[in-house]
Parts: structure tokens; sequence; C-alpha cells
């Protein structure tokens, strides 16, 4: 395969996984960029091993993330905005609207713990095996199926109304 076809591929799947992880969108495109950027760098050294090669793009944006977040850690926070500086208050949006489910949903998963959250988005969203996950996160495979076993508990309860 060719850096363009596992692009294609891939980075819808990466991108989800990174805004559920807690990225935000502009954030998770970055990442992604700058995660092709560095496959292309060292694509002579490649293997073409499809699940290798997945793994790796997966372990890449994962370092560059945690990165970002040391880097964003060390600088300050703004002033919260007031009340009276927002504006008037929307409409409570319907069930049936997909920004709201959306958000309902990336508000469950940002109360999971970083690490069960990662392997559920992982599993869920970004459709890996359990191998793979195990090979990002270099953890036991057993390891991967409690952290998502356990993300969905958790999740079961935050979600029930939906």
């Amino acid at each position: 395969m060719t850096i363009e076809d596992y692009y294609r591929t891939i980075a819808p799947k990466l991108t989800n996984y990174l805004i559920g992880s807690g990225s935000t969108y502009a954030n998770a495109c970055d990442i992604v960029q700058e995660t092709f950027l560095r496959l292309w760098n060292m694509r002579e050294r490649l293997q073409d091993d499809p699940s290798q090669v997945s793994g790796l793009i997966y372990t890449i944006a994962r370092n560059i993330r945690i990165n970002m977040i040391r880097h964003d850690s060390h600088e300050t926070l703004q002033e919260e905005i007031r009340d009276e500086d927002a504006g008037p208050a929307a409409e409570a949006p319907s069930p049936s609207d997909m920004e709201y489910l959306r958000g309902r949903i990336n508000s469950a998963l940002e109360q999971l713990p970083p690490l069960i959250r990662e392997a559920f988005v992982l599993f869920e969203i970004s459709d890996l095996s359990i191998r793979e996950i195990a090979q990002i996160t270099g953890v036991t495979e057993n390891l991967v199926k409690v952290r998502i076993h356990r993300a969905k508990e958790k999740l079961r309860p935050l979600l029930a109304d939906l």
C-alpha cells in the first residue's frame, strides 16, 4: 500500500479516535497531518504490512497528542466567560438533534478515565482489533479487553436515556 492509500483508509478513523480522546476537531486534523508527514519521512523504512503500519500511525498520533497536552498544560488559562458575556441562552435541543446526541456522547466519553476511554475509542470508533490496540498502547490484550469492558459498564448508565 502507498502512503496515500493509508491516508484514505486510516485518516478518518484516526481523526475520530483523536476527537473521541478529547481533542478538538482542529487539533485532531493537525495531529493527523503531522502523523502522515512523519510517516512520509520514514516511508523508505516501512515494511509493507498494513497491520504494522496502522499500529505505527496510531502510535505516532498518540505520542503527538500527548506532547501537545504536555505543551498546553504549561500555558495559562484565560479568565472564565461570565454568564452575562455569553449572550442569550439558546433553546434546548431536541433529543433527535444529531448535535445534541453527539454532545451527549462526547460528554459521556469525557467522564471516562483516559486509559479506559482510549481503549474504547480505538475499539469502537477507530475499529481496531484488540491486538492492534495492545500494540499501540503497549499493554496486554487482556488489559485492553478489561478496559473496553469497564468503559461499556461506565457508559451504560450515562447514556441510558438516549
